[in-house]
C-alpha cells in the first residue's frame, strides 16, 4: 500500500504535470510565436473536449421547469464575460464571451442561431450583421448629394456595436431533477448577448434605454468553441478555465426574470409592475421553490 509520502509526491507531481501544460508551451517555446502552439502528441494526449452531457431519457425526469436569467455584465463575479474588451494586448484564445459567439458565427463555427428564446426561426449572417451596425449620412453629406455629388465617403459614419456595448446576457435554462441520480440538476439551453438598439444608439434626438437581445445561441452547438476559449483566473493564472466550464458551473450571477408559467410564460415584470425591489424579491422566491424542490422529494 502507498504510504502517505508516496501519496504526497504523486499528487505534486500530478500538479506540476498539468501546470506544465496549462502554460501553453509557454516554458518550451523557442521564440514567441510558438507560444500556445503544442506538438501533435500534446494534442493527442490532452484530448482537450468539453465534458459530453450524456443522453437523458425522458422517464428519468421526475420533475422539470424552464427559467429565463438575466446576466447583468455589470456585477463583479460577471466581469469575466465581459473582458477582454480591448483584444491587441491578449492571446488569440481570450476574448470576450460576446466576440467569442460572433467570432464563432462568422467562421460558420456556430450555426445554430435563432431571433427569439423559442428557436422558432433560424438567423442568417446577414440578419445578424444589420443589428451590430449602421450607417448614418451627416447633413452635410445630403447637402453634397443635393448639389450632385457622387461620392459622399467621407460624409458617411458606420456605428459599430462592439463588445464594449454588451449589458449582459439572457440564458433559458432547464432545472429537472434526476430520479436515477436522486438530485437536482440543471442544463444550459440557450444565451444571448443584450445591447441597445444599434439604430438608435448615440441618437440625441431618441431618448429609448431598451435592451434587446441581438440573437438566441443553441448553448449545446456553441460548447466546443466556449470550451476552446479560455477565461483569466485571477487565484492562479496557470489554470484558465472556459466559457464553457463557467456556464455549466453556473459561476455567475443571475436574476429570474421568466418561469414557465399558465400565463403564456410571462415575465415577472408583467405581474410585477413599478417596483424593481419586489421584482428582485419575485425572482429570489422562484429560486427558492427550485431549491426546495430537491428537499421535497424527499420529504415522505
Amino acid at each position: 500500500m502507498m504510504d502517505k509520502r508516496n501519496i504526497g509526491i504523486f499528487i505534486l507531481a500530478f500538479v506540476l504535470f498539468n501546470a506544465t501544460f496549462a502554460q501553453s508551451n509557454l516554458l518550451n517555446a523557442k521564440k514567441p510565436s510558438d507560444i500556445g502552439k503544442k506538438t501533435v502528441e500534446q494534442s493527442v494526449f490532452d484530448n482537450d473536449k468539453p465534458l459530453e452531457y450524456g443522453y437523458l431519457d425522458d422517464r428519468d425526469i421526475l420533475w422539470s421547469k424552464v427559467v429565463w436569467e438575466y446576466i447583468d455584465l455589470n456585477e463583479r463575479i460577471n466581469l469575466p464575460f465581459y473582458y477582454p474588451v480591448d483584444t491587441i494586448n491578449v492571446s488569440a484564445n481570450r476574448r470576450s464571451l460576446f466576440d467569442t459567439l460572433l467570432r464563432g458565427i462568422r467562421k460558420g463555427e456556430i450555426t445554430e442561431i435563432y431571433d427569439d428564446d423559442y428557436f422558432t426561426a433560424k438567423m442568417t449572417k446577414k440578419e445578424i450583421n444589420s443589428k451590430l451596425y449602421r450607417i448614418d449620412t451627416t447633413d452635410a453629406g445630403f447637402d453634397e448629394l443635393n448639389a450632385g455629388a457622387t461620392n459622399i465617403d467621407e460624409y458617411i459614419d458606420k456605428i459599430n456595436l462592439t463588445s464594449q456595448d454588451i449589458e449582459g446576457f439572457k440564458i433559458k435554462g432547464l432545472w429537472y431533477f434526476d430520479k436515477r441520480q436522486g438530485e437536482l440538476k440543471y442544463r444550459l439551453l440557450a444565451l444571448a448577448p443584450v445591447a441597445p438598439d444599434v439604430q438608435i444608439m448615440g441618437r440625441e434626438d431618441i431618448d429609448i434605454s431598451e435592451q434587446l437581445p441581438l440573437f438566441w445561441v443553441w448553448f449545446p452547438d456553441a460548447r466546443d468553441l466556449l470550451h476552446k476559449m479560455k477565461v483569466f483566473n485571477q487565484k492562479n493564472s496557470a489554470y484558465p478555465i472556459s466559457f464553457d466550464h463557467l456556464l455549466n458551473a453556473r459561476r455567475f450571477n443571475s436574476i429570474i426574470y421568466r418561469e414557465e408559467n399558465i400565463y403564456g410564460d410571462r415575465d415577472v415584470a408583467n405581474y410585477v409592475k413599478g417596483n424593481a425591489l419586489f421584482q428582485v424579491l419575485e425572482s429570489n422566491k422562484i429560486k427558492e421553490e427550485i431549491r426546495n424542490k430537491e428537499l421535497d422529494m424527499w420529504n415522505y
